[in-house]
């Protein structure tokens, strides 16, 4: 049961990128993370049958999410260089397990998830360096419930 409750601040959101490559996992938590949204895109099957005298019927059959994360590049933080890292990969090495840790302690960990790197230091001059990425589920998650 979690101790948390009522409303409470995004930044207790956290996430850790396994920077491994390994079969034993290292989480690390992205330095200077500092906003992001998520997507759920869901498939849903639609048919109207007769004796619904021509009311839809729906089913949902399909399930990915997608979470777009923004903050700054931390160079010679784990988790910062091994995001960074994988703008130069494609295929299966821009994989890599994600976790999402909740405010209330559940924890979402996405297997094999895509990294889609979009910015590792693109902005005006006198800018603080960007690290810009979208973790793509890639199958089912884990969704392990607050102790």
């Amino acid at each position: 049961m979690s101790t948390t409750s009522g409303v409470y601040p995004c930044y207790e959101n956290q996430f850790q990128v396994d920077v491994s490559n390994t079969s034993t996992a290292s989480f690390k938590t992205i330095a200077d993370c500092e906003s992001f949204s998520v997507s759920f895109d869901n498939g849903v099957e639609e048919w109207r049958p007769f004796e619904q005298e021509g009311w839809v019927r729906r089913l949902l059959t399909a399930k990915g999410v997608t979470i777009s994360i923004t903050g700054k590049r931390c160079l010679g933080d784990d988790g910062s260089d091994f995001i960074a890292g994988l703008a130069w990969k494609n295929g299966r090495e821009a994989e890599t397990d994600f976790q999402w840790t909740f405010p209330d302690g559940t924890v979402v960990t996405f297997a094999d998830a895509v990294i889609n790197v979009t910015n590792i230091g693109s902005a005006d001059s006198t800018s603080v360096a960007p690290l810009e990425f979208e973790v793509q589920s890639n199958g089912k998650p884990t969704v392990t419930p607050a102790g």
